[in-house]
């Protein structure tokens, strides 16, 4: 993230040349990444070509399949929200200089959270399930998230190697658990019995049906809108309150936040635990809202996703939205893909996904330099006299 700062009018001035000032901050918030999709783009159209396929039509396909007609918006949007909870996630851990890789584990601990809440709580209304689901949910994740952050904090554990570890653990509890004792009884297929139709989440078409507007029917529930009001949140938290201001001084000087009264350690557990409970929230959406059960596998990669979307959101809640939307729409635009142009099969699809993931995550920084230098060069003109 660049940081922002005022320009000099000192000897450079006295010469006759304006101090160069700062990279302007959406340089780096949506140039940057613009030209890395474009990059990436740019790649899967040869890969297609390669195959005997038309890029430009089945980019075609892609956009339609995206969001061409209703429905597919709602899917978009659906995919989108889970995005944006992990994506936050790895953000509020980026800005404590943390690297969150186990979104997945946590959003599986969180979502068997979510899941006990709605096997537990059959008939009562759902916006009462909703608020339990919310509240287990967090403490779900956090509680997945607390073990490895305190490792980190007291221990100098390795945050990456115990995250991902963590991912392992709660594939295994889960399995456990829904072959031996959240099974349905009198079946054999790994999942819990569906919860009480009272408490399932609704879907946005039923909800805007409320209030008289007609949409087609789709997956997207409202847990979409509880993710916008938690990037609100996240907003809040990191650049306008005390804690946001303290997890981000250890993020990028822990030794100055020592200097400063500020404990590393504390933080540590606490952008943790906060990134924890937002990819528990994933569940809210799979299991309260589309499957109403616990199913294996519900979380389908998601964690991991969220990591190229907090790098291609710059950590930021609105980038976050836009990086999560983009992914949302290969995921929906993937599978319109895939049954449209015979030579592309889902392997292709998510060939096309991991080169966006790989522009926007390893190669992130590939035109950095070039082009703040370019918006430095310009930056540098003969002052005009008073």
């Amino acid at each position: 993230m660049a940081s922002g700062s005022t320009n000099g009018t000192g000897d450079a001035a006295g010469k006759g040349f304006n101090q160069p000032g700062e990279v302007p901050g959406w340089v780096n918030y949506a140039l940057l990444p613009a030209l890395n999709l474009v990059a990436a783009l740019a790649v899967s159209s040869l890969v297609i070509l390669a195959i005997g396929e038309n890029p430009i039509a089945a980019m075609g396909v892609l956009l339609y399949g995206s969001f061409g007609y209703p429905e597919a918006v709602g899917f978009t949007l659906y995919y989108t929200t889970n995005f944006i909870f992990t994506g936050l996630a790895v953000s509020v851990a980026f800005h404590c200089g943390l690297f969150n890789i186990g979104g997945e584990g946590q959003a599986y601990i969180g979502g068997l959270a979510v899941g006990l809440v709605g096997l537990w709580f059959g008939g009562a209304p759902w916006p009462v399930v909703a608020i339990i689901a919310i509240a287990a949910g967090a403490a779900g994740g956090a509680a997945w998230a607390y073990v490895p952050a305190w490792l980190q904090a007291h221990r100098g554990s390795h945050i990456v190697i115990t995250t991902i570890m963590f991912n392992f653990i709660a594939a295994s509890v889960m399995t456990y658990l829904l072959v031996d004792v959240l099974i349905a009884p009198g079946q054999q297929s790994p999942e819990s019995r569906q919860f009480d139709q009272s408490t399932w989440l609704p879907f946005m078409h039923q909800a805007l049906g409320w209030i008289g507007i007609r949409i087609p029917n789709s997956p997207l529930n409202l847990s979409f809108v509880w993710a916008l009001v938690c990037c609100a949140l996240v907003w809040v938290l990191i650049w306008h309150t005390r804690w946001g201001y303290e997890i981000r001084t250890v993020g990028q000087n822990e030794r100055a936040a020592v200097y400063a009264g500020i404990s590393p350690s504390g933080n540590i557990i606490l952008a943790m635990a906060i990134s924890g409970a937002l990819a528990g929230f994933v569940g809210l959406n799979e299991v309260l809202g589309v499957n109403h059960r616990l199913i294996l596998g519900f979380t389908g990669g998601v964690g991991f996703v969220g990591i190229a979307v907090a790098l291609m959101g710059r950590n930021h809640p609105i980038g976050i939205v836009l990086a999560a939307l983009l992914f949302g729409a290969l995921y929906q635009g993937g599978s319109e893909l895939a049954f449209d142009f015979p030579n592309i099969n889902r392997e292709m699809v998510v060939v096309i996904q991991g080169l966006v993931i790989l522009f926007a995550g390893a190669l992130e920084n590939l035109f950095k330099s070039r082009v703040e230098a370019l918006f430095r060069r310009s930056t540098r003109q003969p002052a005009t006299a008073g």
